[in-house]
């Protein structure tokens, strides 16, 4: 069925039911940002295969609201379809929202499907939409009826890790939860997010590419805790483990029906970024604390345990990516390599590492232009073949049962002009610029995000992406709560988080740029002016010096660079052979 059909359908069913103005929402039940294959509704509508964006459907026109990160592709991929691009002017606003007060009459009814839309969401709704005399209805699937081929639930098996992989026990994470619901006078809550689910029961599973989820619910008291899952993905031992953890199993499907019989008088914690507005619904009538979920706080700060893994972790990511580059830099010229072949070729690379589950998101490969789409990634039709020239940029990442890895590369293939080389160097300038970063304890991501930016600031360059992002521990790639970018997010970097630092630049329909490394913050003095912060570079992969006009770097940074690649060879060589440890010399001798 064409795009530009199931449009005509979805008004069919719009005007049978008086809806005038129909959402979809890029989600899920439990607001992924990667999604099961039976919620890629926004795609399975209009076409568009970006991770962010929301279809807005009247009886006139459609949308898709989406960030920058997306434009180029967006453009290309809604051609035909009925929809139009409606380009967010900030990433993650609620655009979409004015601009149905602003073209539908007053009466008129806005309708989304409560499983695909956060509580937030409806909240904006409600506030901006309401009071102009709209009707906002929450939980109608219009999609269901008219996709006959829609995917099932899927049914791998999910699996435990154990306290030496993870540093802490189910009862110990529940115990944490817990005191926070006391200190907020809750008596219960409720977990959608899976990756939230996942840390506090030490589950893992593989129903979300890319994410080492299982699709569950957690439901947690002072007296006792229940998961809510397909009962299939577990085994007996499994069941039993959990149990005597204090944890109960059910069916996933009986969520509603247990939250619609809680008492009237207990007070329930959600998160209303991260839960779906059905499960707000069937609490309705209860007391609600509307906070972030306690866990997400908990799980960014990484134990002893797991900071060791994540160390070493990134040895073998960094042996992998060595073989890779080498690899790559071996056969560009000998046979035809193209960005789909190249990270088929990586993930292979990967996988041959000890405790390698999966990547952790679609690598993102992008050969000249390509380059220059943030999230880009390779299809049949758009699959560049490499040359002798010009930029390359890998974004790419690893799923180990001892860690979770992202990290960007860009290598030259050869004939760099001035101008590329100039790029590259203040990107990596301002790369370093955030790794070596002094901060007082209580600074935000936003202020990190300023000093990276600055050496591209100077020179009247800038990226309209976010500097960086927490890392989930064998979870997501993406993890808050922390987040370095210009957003006004008042969410301290606190010891132990591990997070990206991966400015870029890029020059639309020529190349892009973007160096990006994982960082742990650590304390690294305490006097009489408080507590001082820093990064440990955690990645270990060489930075290309090929592309490094030195004029525009300091010596501090020449030193930071030249230290890091010794480090990056000290590290990696013991794990090469003879010709990769030689190669890998090369790369890394000093400037």
């Amino acid at each position: 069925m064409k795009h530009i059909e199931k449009l005509n359908l979805i008004r069919e069913k719009m005007d049978e039911r008086g809806i005038d103005a129909y959402l979809i929402p890029s989600s899920d039940p439990h607001i992924s940002e990667y999604l099961p294959d039976r919620y890629k509704c926004v795609e399975w509508v209009s076409g568009f295969t970006g991770s962010a964006g929301t279809l807005v459907i009247t009886q006139s026109f459609a949308g898709l609201w989406t960030d920058s990160r997306y434009f180029v592709q967006a453009g290309e991929q809604l051609q035909g379809t009925g929809f139009e691009l409606v380009p967010l002017k900030k990433q993650g606003a609620f655009e979409y929202v004015s601009w149905i007060g602003e073209h539908l009459p007053k009466g008129s009814v806005v309708s989304f499907d409560g499983k695909l839309a956060s509580v937030r969401v409806a909240h904006v709704l409600d506030t901006e939409l309401q009071s102009k005399g709209f009707r906002i209805e929450g939980n109608v699937d219009v999609l269901t009826d008219i996709w006959q081929d829609r995917p099932e639930l899927p049914t791998e098996k999910a699996f435990l890790l154990t306290v030496e992989e993870v540093g802490q026990s189910v009862k110990e994470k529940l115990k944490l939860v817990r005191k926070h619901l006391r200190n907020k006078e809750a008596d219960m809550h409720v977990v959608s997010s899976l990756d939230d689910v996942a840390w506090i029961l030490n589950i893992r599973g593989s129903d979300v590419p890319c994410n080492p989820v299982v699709l569950s619910f957690l439901w947690i008291s002072q007296e006792s805790a229940t998961l809510f899952i397909d009962p299939i993905k577990l085994n007996s031992e499994e069941i039993f483990i959990l149990e005597q953890a204090g944890v109960k199993i059910e069916n996933y499907t009986k969520i509603f029906q247990v939250l619609k019989a809680v008492n009237s008088d207990k007070t329930v914690w959600l998160d209303p970024q991260r839960t779906c507005y059905a499960v707000y619904s069937a609490l309705m009538d209860k007391n609600i604390v509307e906070e972030m979920n306690p866990s997400t706080l908990l799980k960014s700060v990484k134990n002893d345990t797991e900071i060791q893994h994540v160390r070493n972790v990134m040895v073998k990511d960094g042996v992998a990516l060595t073989k890779f580059f080498k690899w790559l830099e071996e056969n560009v010229e000998k046979r035809e390599l193209t960005e789909i072949s190249i990270s088929e070729k990586l993930r292979e690379i990967r996988s041959d590492q000890k405790g390698f589950v999966d990547i952790s998101f679609d690598t993102i490969a992008g050969y000249l232009a390509h380059g220059a789409l943030p999230h880009y990634k390779a299809t049949d039709k758009s699959n560049a073949v490499l040359q002798s020239k010009g930029l390359l940029l890998v974004d790419s990442g690893g799923q180990y049962r001892d860690g979770t890895t992202d990290i960007t590369r860009v290598i030259s293939l050869g004939g760099i002009t001035n101008e590329e080389k100039k790029d590259y160097t203040l990107v990596l300038k301002g790369m370093i610029e955030g790794s070596t970063a002094v901060y007082p304890k209580g600074t935000c991501g936003y202020q990190i995000d300023a000093l990276t930016r600055k050496p591209l600031w100077d020179a009247f360059r800038n990226y309209g992406h976010g500097t960086g992002h927490g890392v989930g521990f064998f979870l997501n790639v993406h993890e808050g709560p922390q987040i370095l970018n210009p957003s006004n997010t008042n969410i301290p970097l606190e010891k132990g988080m591990i997070s990206s630092i991966e400015p870029g630049l890029y020059r639309e329909g020529k190349y892009g740029i973007r160096i990006e490394n994982l960082v742990l913050t650590k304390e690294l003095e305490s006097n009489g002016f408080g507590d001082f912060y820093g990064f440990e570079t955690l990645t270990l992969c060489y930075i290309d010096t090929a592309l490094v006009d030195k004029q525009y770097l300091e010596q501090k940074h020449i030193s930071w660079l030249n230290n890091y690649n010794k480090l990056v060879f000290e590290k990696l060589s013991e794990s090469l052979n003879p010709e990769e440890e030689q190669w890998l010399a090369e790369k890394t001798k000093a400037i």
